[in-house]
Protein backbone atom coordinates (compact mmCIF):
# COMPACT_ATOMS: atom_id res chain seq x y z
CA UNK A 1 0.00 0.00 0.00
CA UNK A 2 1.38 3.45 -0.84
CA UNK A 3 2.68 5.34 2.23
CA UNK A 4 1.69 9.03 2.20
CA UNK A 5 4.89 9.82 4.08
CA UNK A 6 7.25 7.94 1.77
CA UNK A 7 7.65 10.49 -1.01
CA UNK A 8 8.17 14.23 -1.41
CA UNK A 9 6.25 14.07 -4.67
CA UNK A 10 2.90 12.96 -3.33
CA UNK A 11 -0.47 13.19 -5.04
CA UNK A 12 -3.81 13.47 -3.29
CA UNK A 13 -7.16 13.15 -5.04
CA UNK A 14 -10.40 14.70 -3.83
CA UNK A 15 -13.63 12.99 -4.82
CA UNK A 16 -16.93 14.62 -3.87
CA UNK A 17 -20.60 13.85 -3.82
CA UNK A 18 -22.52 15.86 -6.46
CA UNK A 19 -24.85 18.65 -5.38
CA UNK A 20 -23.31 19.19 -1.96
CA UNK A 21 -22.81 22.97 -1.55
CA UNK A 22 -21.04 22.35 1.79
CA UNK A 23 -18.09 21.06 -0.25
CA UNK A 24 -17.36 24.65 -1.29
CA UNK A 25 -16.72 25.63 2.34
CA UNK A 26 -14.50 22.61 2.99
CA UNK A 27 -12.21 22.82 -0.02
CA UNK A 28 -10.12 25.97 0.68
CA UNK A 29 -8.87 24.66 4.03
CA UNK A 30 -8.38 21.16 2.63
CA UNK A 31 -6.37 22.45 -0.34
CA UNK A 32 -4.20 24.49 2.04
CA UNK A 33 -3.51 21.52 4.31
CA UNK A 34 -2.67 19.16 1.45
CA UNK A 35 -0.37 21.55 -0.40
CA UNK A 36 1.39 22.58 2.82
CA UNK A 37 2.11 18.89 3.45
CA UNK A 38 3.69 18.33 0.05
CA UNK A 39 0.78 16.99 -1.94
CA UNK A 40 -0.10 17.77 -5.50
CA UNK A 41 -3.91 17.92 -5.57
CA UNK A 42 -6.18 16.60 -8.28
CA UNK A 43 -9.98 16.72 -8.16
CA UNK A 44 -12.82 14.98 -9.93
CA UNK A 45 -15.37 16.80 -12.06
CA UNK A 46 -17.92 16.83 -9.26
CA UNK A 47 -15.49 18.66 -6.99
CA UNK A 48 -14.59 21.13 -9.72
CA UNK A 49 -18.08 22.63 -9.41
CA UNK A 50 -16.97 24.14 -6.10
CA UNK A 51 -13.30 24.88 -6.80
CA UNK A 52 -11.01 26.37 -9.40
CA UNK A 53 -7.31 26.15 -10.08
CA UNK A 54 -6.77 22.48 -9.26
CA UNK A 55 -6.15 19.86 -11.93
CA UNK A 56 -9.37 18.11 -12.93
CA UNK A 57 -9.18 14.38 -13.64
CA UNK A 58 -12.33 12.32 -14.34
CA UNK A 59 -12.83 9.59 -11.75
CA UNK A 60 -12.36 6.83 -14.26
CA UNK A 61 -8.91 8.16 -15.15
CA UNK A 62 -7.63 8.76 -11.62
CA UNK A 63 -6.16 5.27 -11.43
CA UNK A 64 -3.67 6.41 -14.07
CA UNK A 65 -2.24 8.88 -11.54
CA UNK A 66 0.33 7.80 -8.91
CA UNK A 67 -2.01 8.41 -5.97
CA UNK A 68 -0.89 8.44 -2.33
CA UNK A 69 -4.15 9.55 -0.70
CA UNK A 70 -7.80 9.92 -1.68
CA UNK A 71 -10.11 12.18 0.33
CA UNK A 72 -13.78 11.38 -0.22
CA UNK A 73 -16.31 14.08 0.66
CA UNK A 74 -19.82 12.64 0.69
CA UNK A 75 -21.62 9.51 1.77
CA UNK A 76 -21.20 5.79 1.40
CA UNK A 77 -22.22 5.87 -2.27
CA UNK A 78 -19.45 8.32 -3.07
CA UNK A 79 -16.93 6.17 -1.21
CA UNK A 80 -18.07 3.06 -3.09
CA UNK A 81 -17.48 4.90 -6.36
CA UNK A 82 -14.06 6.10 -5.22
CA UNK A 83 -13.07 2.62 -4.07
CA UNK A 84 -13.93 1.05 -7.41
CA UNK A 85 -12.03 3.56 -9.53
CA UNK A 86 -8.87 3.65 -7.37
CA UNK A 87 -8.74 0.02 -6.20
CA UNK A 88 -6.08 -1.03 -8.70
CA UNK A 89 -3.57 1.15 -6.80
CA UNK A 90 -4.60 -0.05 -3.31
CA UNK A 91 -4.43 3.62 -2.30
CA UNK A 92 -5.75 4.55 1.20
CA UNK A 93 -9.06 6.40 1.31
CA UNK A 94 -10.21 8.93 3.89
CA UNK A 95 -14.01 9.02 3.83
CA UNK A 96 -15.55 12.19 5.32
CA UNK A 97 -19.25 11.84 6.02
CA UNK A 98 -21.45 14.50 4.42
CA UNK A 99 -24.38 12.11 4.01
CA UNK A 100 -26.90 10.63 6.42
CA UNK A 101 -25.80 7.08 7.31
CA UNK A 102 -22.03 7.22 6.92
CA UNK A 103 -21.42 3.57 7.65
CA UNK A 104 -18.26 3.50 5.51
CA UNK A 105 -17.53 7.23 5.52
CA UNK A 106 -17.39 7.25 9.30
CA UNK A 107 -15.14 10.31 9.76
CA UNK A 108 -17.27 13.33 10.74
CA UNK A 109 -16.34 16.70 9.27
CA UNK A 110 -15.06 17.99 12.60
CA UNK A 111 -12.54 15.14 12.70
CA UNK A 112 -11.14 15.82 9.20
CA UNK A 113 -8.02 17.72 10.24
CA UNK A 114 -7.18 15.57 13.29
CA UNK A 115 -7.37 12.58 10.92
CA UNK A 116 -5.16 14.30 8.35
CA UNK A 117 -2.65 15.17 11.07
CA UNK A 118 -2.71 11.51 12.15
CA UNK A 119 -2.01 10.46 8.56
CA UNK A 120 0.88 12.94 8.31
CA UNK A 121 2.35 11.57 11.54
CA UNK A 122 1.92 7.95 10.47
CA UNK A 123 -0.41 7.02 13.35
CA UNK A 124 -3.77 6.83 11.56
CA UNK A 125 -5.42 3.41 11.69
CA UNK A 126 -6.00 1.70 8.34
CA UNK A 127 -8.58 -1.04 7.82
CA UNK A 128 -8.26 -3.42 4.89
CA UNK A 129 -11.47 -4.47 3.14
CA UNK A 130 -11.78 -7.18 0.49
CA UNK A 131 -13.02 -6.61 -3.05
CA UNK A 132 -14.71 -8.97 -5.48
CA UNK A 133 -13.87 -9.42 -9.13
CA UNK A 134 -17.11 -10.15 -10.98
CA UNK A 135 -17.37 -11.18 -14.62
CA UNK A 136 -20.48 -11.30 -16.80
CA UNK A 137 -20.27 -14.19 -19.28
CA UNK A 138 -22.49 -14.87 -22.28
CA UNK A 139 -21.51 -18.27 -23.60
CA UNK A 140 -17.72 -18.25 -23.31
CA UNK A 141 -17.46 -14.52 -23.99
CA UNK A 142 -16.68 -12.20 -21.08
CA UNK A 143 -19.05 -9.29 -21.65
CA UNK A 144 -17.76 -7.27 -18.73
CA UNK A 145 -15.36 -7.44 -15.79
CA UNK A 146 -15.95 -5.35 -12.66
CA UNK A 147 -14.49 -4.59 -9.24
CA UNK A 148 -17.16 -4.76 -6.55
CA UNK A 149 -16.87 -3.44 -3.00
CA UNK A 150 -20.34 -4.24 -1.61
CA UNK A 151 -22.30 -6.71 -3.68
CA UNK A 152 -23.31 -8.14 -7.03
CA UNK A 153 -27.07 -8.55 -7.38
CA UNK A 154 -28.91 -10.53 -10.05
CA UNK A 155 -32.55 -9.53 -9.90
CA UNK A 156 -35.76 -9.60 -11.86
CA UNK A 157 -37.43 -6.45 -13.09
CA UNK A 158 -40.59 -5.19 -11.44
CA UNK A 159 -42.92 -6.84 -13.96
CA UNK A 160 -41.07 -10.12 -14.46
CA UNK A 161 -41.94 -13.44 -12.88
CA UNK A 162 -39.62 -15.34 -10.59
CA UNK A 163 -36.39 -16.44 -12.23
CA UNK A 164 -34.36 -19.58 -11.60
CA UNK A 165 -30.73 -19.25 -10.59
CA UNK A 166 -28.32 -22.18 -10.58
CA UNK A 167 -25.54 -21.73 -8.05
CA UNK A 168 -22.12 -23.31 -8.56
CA UNK A 169 -19.14 -23.08 -6.20
CA UNK A 170 -15.76 -24.07 -7.61
CA UNK A 171 -17.63 -25.59 -10.59
CA UNK A 172 -19.67 -27.86 -8.28
CA UNK A 173 -23.45 -27.53 -8.51
CA UNK A 174 -24.99 -26.37 -5.20
CA UNK A 175 -28.71 -25.75 -5.81
CA UNK A 176 -31.31 -24.11 -8.01
CA UNK A 177 -33.03 -21.10 -6.49
CA UNK A 178 -36.44 -19.94 -7.60
CA UNK A 179 -36.41 -16.36 -6.33
CA UNK A 180 -36.71 -12.68 -7.12
CA UNK A 181 -32.94 -12.46 -7.14
CA UNK A 182 -29.58 -13.49 -5.73
CA UNK A 183 -26.97 -11.43 -3.87
CA UNK A 184 -23.25 -12.16 -3.62
CA UNK A 185 -21.81 -9.86 -0.97
CA UNK A 186 -18.42 -9.11 0.54
CA UNK A 187 -18.14 -8.75 4.32
CA UNK A 188 -18.53 -5.00 3.79
CA UNK A 189 -21.65 -5.63 1.68
CA UNK A 190 -23.11 -7.96 4.31
CA UNK A 191 -24.59 -4.87 5.99
CA UNK A 192 -26.16 -3.58 2.76
CA UNK A 193 -28.84 -5.24 0.59
CA UNK A 194 -27.97 -8.71 1.86
CA UNK A 195 -28.84 -7.66 5.40
CA UNK A 196 -32.21 -6.34 4.26
CA UNK A 197 -32.85 -9.68 2.54
CA UNK A 198 -32.19 -11.62 5.75
CA UNK A 199 -28.47 -12.27 5.39
CA UNK A 200 -25.99 -12.38 8.29
CA UNK A 201 -23.66 -9.60 9.41
CA UNK A 202 -19.98 -10.40 8.83
CA UNK A 203 -17.12 -8.58 10.48
CA UNK A 204 -14.99 -6.85 7.81
CA UNK A 205 -12.00 -9.02 8.67
CA UNK A 206 -13.82 -12.29 7.94
CA UNK A 207 -12.46 -13.92 4.78
CA UNK A 208 -15.79 -14.95 3.33
CA UNK A 209 -18.61 -14.09 0.94
CA UNK A 210 -22.35 -14.23 1.62
CA UNK A 211 -24.76 -15.64 -0.97
CA UNK A 212 -28.29 -14.48 -0.15
CA UNK A 213 -31.47 -15.31 -2.09
CA UNK A 214 -34.02 -12.50 -2.41
CA UNK A 215 -37.56 -13.66 -1.56
CA UNK A 216 -36.91 -17.32 -2.44
CA UNK A 217 -39.90 -19.49 -3.30
CA UNK A 218 -38.78 -22.13 -0.79
CA UNK A 219 -38.52 -22.10 2.99
CA UNK A 220 -35.38 -24.24 2.83
CA UNK A 221 -33.32 -21.69 0.89
CA UNK A 222 -31.26 -19.66 3.33
CA UNK A 223 -28.20 -17.40 3.07
CA UNK A 224 -24.92 -19.24 2.58
CA UNK A 225 -21.50 -18.17 3.88
CA UNK A 226 -18.52 -19.46 1.89
CA UNK A 227 -14.74 -18.85 2.04
CA UNK A 228 -13.55 -16.02 -0.18
CA UNK A 229 -11.05 -18.41 -1.74
CA UNK A 230 -13.82 -20.04 -3.81
CA UNK A 231 -15.22 -19.10 -7.20
CA UNK A 232 -18.97 -18.41 -7.21
CA UNK A 233 -21.03 -18.69 -10.37
CA UNK A 234 -24.69 -17.89 -10.88
CA UNK A 235 -26.41 -19.16 -14.03
CA UNK A 236 -29.65 -17.37 -14.87
CA UNK A 237 -32.48 -19.41 -16.34
CA UNK A 238 -35.48 -17.34 -17.39
CA UNK A 239 -38.12 -17.98 -20.02
CA UNK A 240 -38.90 -14.28 -20.12
CA UNK A 241 -35.25 -13.24 -20.39
CA UNK A 242 -35.96 -10.30 -18.10
CA UNK A 243 -33.35 -9.70 -15.40
CA UNK A 244 -30.44 -7.43 -14.65
CA UNK A 245 -27.11 -7.38 -12.87
CA UNK A 246 -26.43 -4.52 -10.47
CA UNK A 247 -22.97 -3.92 -9.00
CA UNK A 248 -22.69 -1.85 -5.83
CA UNK A 249 -26.15 -0.47 -6.50
CA UNK A 250 -25.21 1.00 -9.88
CA UNK A 251 -27.66 0.93 -12.82
CA UNK A 252 -28.24 -2.65 -13.91
CA UNK A 253 -26.87 -4.53 -16.89
CA UNK A 254 -29.43 -6.50 -18.88
CA UNK A 255 -29.16 -10.27 -18.62
CA UNK A 256 -30.37 -13.03 -20.92
CA UNK A 257 -31.29 -16.62 -20.30
CA UNK A 258 -28.05 -18.58 -19.92
CA UNK A 259 -25.91 -15.64 -18.81
CA UNK A 260 -23.48 -16.35 -15.98
CA UNK A 261 -22.13 -14.10 -13.26
CA UNK A 262 -18.80 -15.30 -11.87
CA UNK A 263 -17.37 -13.79 -8.67
CA UNK A 264 -14.09 -14.32 -6.85
CA UNK A 265 -11.88 -12.38 -4.49
CA UNK A 266 -9.92 -9.61 -6.19
CA UNK A 267 -6.16 -9.33 -5.86
CA UNK A 268 -6.81 -5.71 -4.84
CA UNK A 269 -8.31 -4.42 -1.62
CA UNK A 270 -9.80 -1.23 -0.24
CA UNK A 271 -7.77 0.53 2.45
CA UNK A 272 -9.79 2.85 4.67
CA UNK A 273 -8.49 5.28 7.24
CA UNK A 274 -10.62 4.79 10.38
CA UNK A 275 -11.27 6.81 13.50
CA UNK A 276 -10.55 3.85 15.75
CA UNK A 277 -14.17 2.94 16.49
CA UNK A 278 -14.63 -0.81 16.43
CA UNK A 279 -17.09 -2.48 14.10
CA UNK A 280 -19.71 -3.05 16.78
CA UNK A 281 -19.60 0.57 17.91
CA UNK A 282 -20.33 1.56 14.32
CA UNK A 283 -23.21 -0.93 14.13
CA UNK A 284 -24.74 0.45 17.31
CA UNK A 285 -24.33 4.10 16.34
CA UNK A 286 -25.40 3.83 12.70
CA UNK A 287 -27.97 1.00 12.75
CA UNK A 288 -29.10 1.31 16.39
CA UNK A 289 -28.12 -2.35 16.53
CA UNK A 290 -28.17 -4.23 19.83
CA UNK A 291 -28.79 -1.18 22.01
CA UNK A 292 -29.31 -1.84 25.70
CA UNK A 293 -32.89 -1.58 26.83
CA UNK A 294 -33.38 0.70 29.84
Amino acid sequence: MPNPQASSNKTAAIISRPNRPSVAQILPGLFEWLTSHGYKVIIDQETSTYASGAEIVPRGQMVQQPLDLVVVLGGDGTLLSAARVTAAQDVPLLGVNLGSLGFLTEVPLEALYPMLDGIAQGRAAVEHRSLMQCDLLRGEEVRGSYLVFNDAVVNKTALARLNTYDLHINKAFVASYRADGMIVATPTGSTAYSLSAGGPVLMPSVKAFVITPVAPHSLTHRPLVVPDSVEIELLMRSEEEVAYLSLDGQPGLDLRDGDRVRCRRSEHQVNLFRTGSNFFQVLRSKFKWGERQE
